[in-house]
């Protein structure tokens, strides 16, 4: 945890909500697909040392986000036949090049594709949900504070308190800087949800929200600690210089994008 992610969350923060309430499901359908274009780019380059990542249907993949509410409003219905769609293309790639591309250039993109679509889509999906009683635009919220939380607590408590190493996977991470992380996560969370209730005359479960409030908060830092051990494998720094000083895409929303599918799930059934 270093102080460039809070900068972002800083920065960044008064965009998302700007958009989040001006915008709409298409909106930010194409604003994810852009994002996760521009991931999927920093992947690619990321594993070119060790294999060769079939780029067309990897950028492919990501921008059908583009279209996820424009073909159907229940797309979620079409996602378990993408895994065996995908692996049939891939395996029929290896066919089609006479073994020029191999078993592991497709197990490359197959990582990527999962890793980058298979998170960042549960994003618009969240989003764009409606059932008559709460939006994805107020859900959608849970997951930027759950990560955002995280974040900001875990820096400043493990700047000033940290001396237990979590991890060798990320040095600077300490186990007192998790732990005020999840906490401050659970706190903003439950302040939300206090808003909520009290002014807009919601009947959200503070107990509920805790409990997958705590959840989010552990799964999105498994996230940073995901692209970290990429990253440490293939001896990079940072996955990109799109945000000067401040890294790749995948730097800055490793942690959200890993959320986003767990929310999906636990905020539609548990609220």
């Amino acid at each position: 945890m270093d102080i460039k992610r809070v900068l972002t969350t800083v920065i960044g923060l008064p965009i998302v909500i700007l958009i989040s309430i001006f915008g709409n499901k298409y909106i930010i359908d194409v604003l994810i697909a852009i994002i996760a274009i521009l991931a999927m780019k920093e992947y690619i380059n990321c594993v070119s040392k060790k294999a060769k990542v079939i780029s067309w249907i990897s950028y492919i993949s990501v921008a059908s986000i583009a279209f996820i509410h424009l073909f159907s409003n229940d797309a979620i219905k079409i996602l378990p036949l993408l895994l065996p769609l995908l692996l049939l293309i891939l395996f029929l790639h290896i066919i089609i090049t006479n073994m020029k591309i191999n078993f592991q250039d497709i197990t490359y993109t197959f990582m990527g594709i999962i890793y980058i679509l298979g998170f960042t889509l549960f994003i618009p999906l969240l989003y764009g949900y409606d059932n008559g009683n709460i939006s994805g635009k107020i859900l959608i919220w849970f997951t930027i504070i759950s990560a955002w939380g995280t974040d900001i607590f875990a820096f400043i408590i493990g700047r000033k308190l940290g001396k237990t190493k979590f991890s060798k996977v990320s040095p600077n991470k300490s186990v007192e800087g998790c732990l005020a992380g999840t906490l401050g996560a659970i706190m903003l969370n439950l302040i939300f949800v206090y808003v909520l209730n009290t002014y807009f005359g919601f009947e959200i479960s503070y107990l509920a929200i805790t409990i997958i409030a705590f959840i989010l908060s552990i799964i999105g830092q498994i996230g940073d600690f995901a692209a970290s051990s990429i990253k440490r494998y293939f001896e990079i720094k940072d996955f990109s210089e799109l945000f000067p000083g401040h890294g790749g895409m995948i730097d800055r929303i490793d942690s959200v994008m890993f959320i986003a599918p767990f929310a999906y799930f636990l905020l539609i059934n548990f609220l």
